[in-house]
């Protein structure tokens, strides 16, 4: 069982996406998201496996949920730097998001 300190450790924070494309290298559908996460943070990119539920046009200045203190991953081609966070829904990955516009890099509290 994990305890509330290892929760803790997680820096999860809220990001807008700005841009986002096909991730033609990806084994499974995937997008590369670049998400601005506000001062402090900044861009970071992410690869997501969320095609079944969102088209590009449906994402850009979307704000999302997403753990920035992972260390870089390589997926294929690219360096994903952070994990954006959904649930593993019956028809594909959902995104989990804040009900209002709030600050770029709000803190999951």
């Amino acid at each position: 069982m994990a305890d509330i300190e290892d929760f803790m450790k997680l820096d999860i924070r809220v990001g807008t996406i700005i841009h986002a494309r096909v991730f033609e290298g990806a084994k499974k559908p995937a997008y590369q998201l670049e998400i601005d996460f506000g001062n402090g943070i900044g861009i970071k990119k992410s690869s997501a496996q969320i095609k079944d539920y969102y088209q590009i046009e449906d994402l850009i200045g979307k704000q999302i949920l997403a753990v920035v203190n992972f260390p870089p991953r390589q997926i294929a081609n690219f360096m994903s730097e952070v994990l954006v966070l959904g649930t593993y829904s019956e028809g594909g990955v959902v995104l989990i998001t804040p009900d209002f516009m709030v600050k770029n890099g709000d803190k999951l509290g």
